[in-house]
């Protein structure tokens, strides 16, 4: 169980300030634990830590901070089991997915590991002509100054690693405001940092509500923000941000194609898209949301996805048969129904699923929906999913980019043609082919365009973001 109350962390040190944040069982609506709540004042002062920092952050070398990453990866796996089910309360996520999370945990911590001791410059050739003979140019990388880091509610460990992970292999101090929601992992992995050597001011974990944390934003001694949530939040972040880069990995509608060569391998397909529509209660902003079937594979398809869809147990998320479990809150649950009563008004069908109770949405799917509902349009973020046909690839590939959003696409094919068309085609951040759009590797570049955000996470290329280049030009006589 969790415990009684949990501190948070201010300039690497647990504080006790209060219990004002009461963190909900998100199965039960109980009262789970309660935790330390940030004001204005503590925000500042980590802010202040972060930038005292810097001195002592430049002269901590690499190996050191392999081995506060190595130090959280074995504690990690010593707290599996804590974190699991913390993360199962939290955020009423089924426990098999939690384990799920946690493994991904340790694996962002392990390339975290292994990145810090290669973050290295590059010799540039200056004598491109006569006037810059004698001249040698040398970059480095060095870390970028303080960041500030605002993380969600829905991969509360694993999305929050992707930030702490490499923040620490590049050598920059941050302050994270973790979701007033599931804050429980955030604060065992700053109970875990605190274990480390890291120097003073390296890190504070700090939940706040958001109408009280405008300095994450707009505190001009950050460098960088780097945000995970809703666009509408995200992009509105972005405009108070002033002078700092700003990272924005925020939502989707994703859809996942199914060519009409995959007659032979249906069962395959069709699990991997009840897996990627569903999964965590279908709150992904990769999660199948627009499934686009070849009319020869509708019919067939149709009928083993209803099936399977039916065949999802919803409850408990503590339960191992449990597959759907509670969305985050009944106020979501709230605004998914009516999103979707209002595509059925506008003539689409349920043709599995739709029943719901409180925070418990039935694994669902519709078909016949119209292209200009909220349903269609928006991003669902629900276990919700639309079934729709088509005749021509190229056809496909159009209605896919038809969306304010371009996160990742999933493309089942045979065609090394139709693969690379898509890849060529799909204005998104990643293209997965022969699996669902929800896939996932932490090391791999992960981010989108449109309203789906801008740069990219993924251990490496967060540090790139992290770090800025530094030229040293040589004249060699003078």
């Amino acid at each position: 169980m969790l415990n009684k109350t949990y501190p948070y962390y201010l300039a690497n040190v647990a504080v006790a300030a209060n219990t004002d944040l009461e963190v909900t069982d998100k199965f039960s609506g109980e009262v789970a634990t309660r935790v330390a709540m940030a004001d204005a004042a503590a925000i500042d002062k980590a802010i202040g830590h972060a930038v005292e920092a810097m001195p002592a952050l430049r002269a901590f070398p690499p190996f050191k901070r392999q081995a506060v990453l190595e130090h959280c990866v074995k504690r990690f796996r010593e707290r599996y089991d804590e974190l699991a089910l913390a993360l199962c309360i939290e955020a009423g996520k089924p426990i098999n997915d939690s384990k799920g999370e946690v493994t991904r945990l340790i694996d962002t911590f392990k390339v975290a590991a292994e990145e810090s001791v290669r973050i290295d410059g590059e010799i540039v050739n200056l004598e491109i002509s006569p006037r810059a003979k004698g001249y040698h140019g040398y970059v480095k990388r060095v870390p970028i100054g303080p960041c500030s880091f605002i993380s969600p509610f829905n991969f509360p460990l694993n999305l929050t690693a992707h930030k702490v992970a490499p923040a620490i292999a590049a050598g920059v101090p941050f302050v994270l405001k973790p979701a007033s929601r599931t804050p429980v992992g955030a604060l065992i992995m700053g109970e875990i940092l605190a274990e480390t050597d890291l120097p003073k001011g390296a890190f504070s974990i700090l939940p706040a509500h958001r109408d009280g944390a405008d300095l994450f934003t707009t505190d001009e001694r950050f460098k960088l923000l780097s945000f995970t949530g809703s666009p509408a939040v995200g992009w509105d972040l972005k405009k108070k941000a002033g002078k700092k880069k700003v990272i924005l990995e925020l939502g989707g509608n994703a859809a996942a194609i199914v060519d009409g060569d995959q007659g032979g391998k249906l069962d395959y397909v069709v699990d991997r898209l009840a897996f990627g529509a569903f999964y965590q209660s279908g709150q992904s902003c990769i999660g199948v949301q627009r499934i686009l079937v070849h009319a020869s594979l509708y019919d067939a398809l149709r009928e083993k996805l209803i099936a399977k869809t039916k065949s999802l147990v919803m409850g408990d998320p503590k339960d191992e048969k449990t597959f759907v479990g509670p969305m985050i809150s009944e106020s979501e649950s709230k605004r998914l129904v009516g999103w979707m009563e209002s595509a059925v008004q506008a003539g689409a069908k349920i043709i599995a699923g739709g029943k719901v109770e409180g925070a418990m949405f039935e694994a669902t799917l519709l078909e016949g929906v119209k292209r200009d509902t909220d349903l269609y349009r928006k991003e669902a973020f629900g276990p919700v999913a639309i079934l729709e046909r088509f005749d021509d690839f190229d056809a496909a590939l159009a209605t896919v980019n038809d969306s304010d959003f371009g996160l990742q696409a999933g493309v089942f094919t045979d065609s090394l043609a139709h693969a690379h068309r898509a890849w060529d085609e799909l204005d998104v951040g990643g293209v997965v082919i022969n699996d669902v759009p929800s896939f996932r590797v932490d090391n791999m570049p992960y981010g989108g365009v449109k309203d789906s955000g801008l740069g990219r996470e993924g251990v490496r290329y967060a540090i790139e973001d992290m770090t800025e280049l530094r030229l040293m030009v040589m004249r060699e006589t003078w």
